[in-house]
């Protein structure tokens, strides 16, 4: 038998597990919104997939496609007592161009458009709040395109997706810088992040 003696908690009591939500994003190729959020203080963890279409389980070919109403997306765990919704906010417009209704820098399809899926009331108002305020910051004079909904079944990808980031550095990089993400986000946030 367990005893937790000297604990906060009690003698016979264990400690709670932390307390996690989930955010999930939309924004382009999901590598690179992996690689955003990894790392960030406060997330538990980060998981690419499929989301906010109607065909259950794709796979990455049938969203390919753009016949499934589904977008490649991030699903991201994270202790709310050690990060703010609103700052996983904040990483997610600065690592997108919101005016972009066709996808995301250089992948084009609907599978790639931006979308904030919210998960309760309080992440729909933060959502909300955050674009009326990122508004005021674009650097260009196009308006703001991203959706926010409510989220929906959530597909994991495959897992050579997961981390691909890591797993495969150099393509990654090659992919990414490619792709004229950061100067694009330079000409949209007058910066482009660190990330």
């Amino acid at each position: 038998m367990v005893v937790w003696a000297g604990t906060a908690h009690g003698a016979d009591t264990p400690p709670s597990p932390p307390k996690t939500a989930k955010a999930t994003f939309a924004g382009g190729c999901f590598w690179c919104m992996q690689a955003a959020f990894e790392g960030l203080p406060g997330v538990v963890s980060t998981t690419v997939g499929y989301t906010g279409g109607t065909t259950k389980d794709p796979s990455y070919e049938e969203v390919g496609s753009g016949d499934t109403g589904h977008v490649e997306a991030i699903q991201v765990e994270y202790d709310p007592d050690k990060v703010r919704y609103e700052a996983l906010l904040d990483v997610f417009w600065l690592n997108v161009d919101p005016t972009d209704s066709s996808g995301q820098f250089c992948d084009r399809g609907t599978q790639y458009r931006s979308a904030i899926f919210y998960h309760d009331e309080e992440q729909k108002r933060l959502a909300e709040k955050s674009k009326a305020e990122i508004a005021k910051e674009l650097k260009v004079v196009d308006p703001i395109v991203t959706a926010i909904v409510p989220a929906s079944a959530f597909y994991r990808a495959e897992e050579y997706h997961q981390d691909f980031y890591r797993k495969n550095p150099l393509r990654y990089r090659e992919y990414s810088k490619g792709c004229g993400r950061d100067g694009r986000r330079a000409e949209v946030w007058g910066r482009a992040p660190a990330h």
